[in-house]
């Protein structure tokens, strides 16, 4: 009597799990930010190094898997077999199963070293972009300083240009990541860290630290966004303006001064006469074009007026931990600096 190769529950049990395996793989395939959905060089480097590793561990895979089956197939017990010869081993075959994954990897080897000079050689032609991103704990600061300007969560870069970072903290170690556009950077205090990465397109391209840095690591993120050089220099040049203080938004002005935000923001035409003198005792985001933002409080929400007034309430209760206290603001108060806070395009 033959014995069934696999029995009824094993059958089902391989088949949940196969199922299992694969809404994770997909699960995995989707949205943005991908670096398999590469808009710039470097990311399309990467693309290219993971999809020829991926290829070569699936030729891999399948020539020892298929291997592997048609043995367990063909050589199985079957009723009235004698015993199989017994073999002490095949040098021939050892030494074949032995060089063959060597050449794989010395073939990844090489692919992977010529990717990595690729991405280290920075283009010298073009237009170029120096910007200096800062880690705080936990959102981004974006210093421009050729152009002379400071923002905070949004990185705005034109398209077809050099952007050469440079990456500083003064707190713990942060990592720089932009999935769409380039790799991952270590933003380590006391340590001069620099990238570059360019954007083919314009567009909104998700950045997020990937270096565990305290209990909002993950909501650390910011937005990369790119848009076409002569739109890029029409938001330089109003990112270079003092803020306008509108007369018709007096009282959130008033209350930014009294309810001591200046001890901790700044914005040029109120407390700051210029960007380039923001003392280091401001250890909060530069307010000056606040409502032009796309973020707000370090990635965790979308610059609406809703979410600021939600944010102005009570900012413990969105982001635990963070270094802007609860003021006790009356719902009045908020609704008047939610107003001048959006004012400031």
């Amino acid at each position: 009597m033959r014995i069934p190769l696999f029995r009824g529950k094993t059958r089902w049990g391989l088949l949940l799990l196969t199922l299992l395996l694969s809404s994770l793989l997909f699960a995995a395939c989707g949205g943005n930010p991908s670096i398999l959905n590469p808009a710039g060089p470097v990311a399309q480097d990467e693309a290219n190094l993971f999809w020829f590793i991926l290829g070569v561990a699936t030729f891999v895979f399948v020539v020892v898997e298929g291997i592997l089956i048609w043995s367990i197939i063909r050589f199985r017990e079957r009723p009235g077999m004698p015993t199989p010869r017994q073999i002490h081993g095949n040098t021939t075959l050892e030494i074949v199963w032995t060089v063959a994954p060597s050449i794989f990897l010395f073939v990844v080897l090489v692919f992977t070293i010529r990717t990595m000079f690729q991405i280290d050689t920075v283009p010298t032609g073009g237009q170029q972009l120096e910007v200096t991103a800062v880690g705080h704990q936990w959102w981004w600061e974006f210093d421009y300083p050729t152009q002379k300007i400071i923002t905070a969560d949004d990185l705005v870069v034109p398209t077809g240009t050099v952007v050469h970072v440079k990456l500083y903290s003064n707190n713990v170690i942060h990592s720089f990541w932009v999935p769409n556009l380039t790799g991952k950077t270590d933003v380590v205090p006391g340590h001069d860290n620099e990238k570059w990465f360019s954007v083919d397109k314009p567009g909104t391209y998700h950045g997020q630290c990937a270096e565990y840095c305290g209990l909002q690591h993950a909501n650390m993120a910011f937005n990369v966004v790119a848009l076409p050089p002569d739109q890029f220099a029409t938001w330089v040049s109003g990112q270079q303006q003092a803020a306008v203080n509108n007369p018709q938004y007096a009282r959130g002005l008033a209350l930014f001064k009294s309810k001591g935000c200046t001890a901790c923001h700044g914005i040029v035409g109120v407390n700051l006469n210029d960007f380039n003198t923001q003392p280091q005792t401001l250890v909060g985001p530069n307010l000056t074009h606040f409502g032009s933002r796309d973020l707000i409080a370090g990635g965790v929400l979308k610059n609406t007026p809703q979410n600021l007034a939600e944010w102005l309430r009570d900012p413990q209760a969105v982001k635990p931990g963070n270094d802007m206290p609860n003021l006790g603001l009356s719902q009045s108060e908020i609704n008047d600096l939610v107003a001048y806070l959006e004012s400031l395009k």
